[in-house]
């Protein structure tokens, strides 16, 4: 694996609504094009965010300029901000966008995450359909979920199974001022109607005594319908972060098998399943080189090479404030990069994209990887 062509594919404006931009994603599809969307904002938590929607048709190395789909949105009459949004297409007429939205309604002049009580602010998960390759969308439509999930984080793009069924990773979290502790978990919900209906909420990762944390887990779905996932894993009694935890299921996430320490640290990507089993992995690692970087196995059930890592970004040295968890939640703010996530082209390369930039600034980039 190398690196092929990389590139920035939006620039921020300083002291502007457009001066952050993070959370950024993409799906290549079947007409050959390539529809990406971020959350842009004039910092990284803000009322004032949105999701902007990028289309490339040359493997990434233009973009179209910017456009927004939703603006104020509104949920139950509530104000509030979208935070990122993730595509999947369906059929080659047919894409889903899934949404996270924020309430910022019920607790004005909040931040995201109570750093006192490790909660956060109200959030729904939004979807809407598309099936013009992306260019108009339905209307916004609430997905329904069990009060006891809290507000849900989204932590994946929904997953095309080959038999039909569309699957959705939802990750529970406390309210603002719930002071009780945090059992964190990581849900399936599904759908047999193209997202129209959704089933109960199954536990695809966690921890009964509420001591390990399995955040934004990454989740990919091979031809064979075998699903895996990238646990970005915390020891909350120890208060540190452990490696990387890979889980594989073959039964739509009902049930996994055990942990793989991968023995990579922090934040993984959403991996790439290339047809030939391979899979791509895209990490940042924060707190040890604070770098972004990529690795490579032949399949599921391979170990990673090491020999295959590439470092796609470094960072300058930045300072961690705490190890508690509530300030680590709150000090997400000061990460001027991150969130990678990586995925296969139509053509077998693999595209990845990240933020990077400094606290005023933070501009979206690409890096298109090939095999020899």
């Amino acid at each position: 694996m190398q690196i092929e062509s990389s590139g920035i594919f939006c620039s921020a404006k300083i002291n502007s609504n457009k001066a952050c931009y993070t959370f950024s994603s993409f799906v290549s599809l079947g007409n050959g094009s390539i529809l990406a969307t971020a959350r842009g904002g004039n910092n990284k938590d803000s009322e004032l965010e949105g999701i902007e929607f990028f289309r490339s048709d040359d493997e990434g190395e233009h973009w179209s300029e910017p456009w927004e789909p939703f603006n104020n949105v509104e949920v139950d009459n509530l104000k509030g901000s979208l935070k990122l949004c993730y595509l999947t297409e369906i059929s080659d007429s047919h894409i889903i966008a899934s949404f996270l939205w924020i309430d910022r309604s019920s607790f004005p002049g909040k931040e995201l995450f109570n750093a006192n009580t490790e909660g956060c602010l109200p959030m729904k998960i939004l979807l809407a359909d598309s099936y013009d390759h992306g260019d108009t969308w339905s209307k916004l439509r609430k997905v329904q979920l069990p009060n006891d999930i809290g507000p849900p984080s989204l932590t994946n793009p929904i997953m095309k199974l080959p038999n039909g069924k569309l699957i959705m990773s939802i990750e529970n979290n406390k309210d603002y001022f719930d002071e009780s502790k945090w059992f964190q978990k990581n849900v399936f919900i599904c759908s047999s109607d193209n997202g129209k209906t959704w089933s109960n909420p199954y536990l695809a990762a966690g921890d009964e005594t509420g001591r390990i944390f399995n955040w934004d887990l990454r989740c990919g779905v091979n031809e064979n319908g075998i699903i895996t996932s990238f646990a970005w894993t915390y020891d909350s009694d120890k208060k540190n972060f452990l490696n990387i935890h890979q889980r594989i299921s073959n039964d739509e996430g009902k049930t996994w098998s055990q942990p793989k320490d991968l023995n990579i640290s922090d934040q993984p990507s959403h991996p790439a399943l290339l047809k030939d089993g391979k899979v791509v992995l895209a990490w940042v690692d924060r707190f040890k080189n604070q770098s972004i970087k990529v690795i490579v196995s032949d399949n599921l059930d391979t170990s990673f090479d090491k020999t295959s890592e590439i470092t796609i970004f470094n960072q300058k040295k930045i300072r961690q404030n705490t190890k508690e968890l509530g300030g680590l939640l709150a000090d997400m703010n000061i990460w001027t990069f991150g969130l990678p996530y990586a995925d296969v082209l139509n053509n077998g390369k693999v595209l990845v994209f990240y933020y990077a930039g400094s606290e005023k600034k933070m501009d979206l980039y690409w890096t298109r990887l090939k095999f020899n």
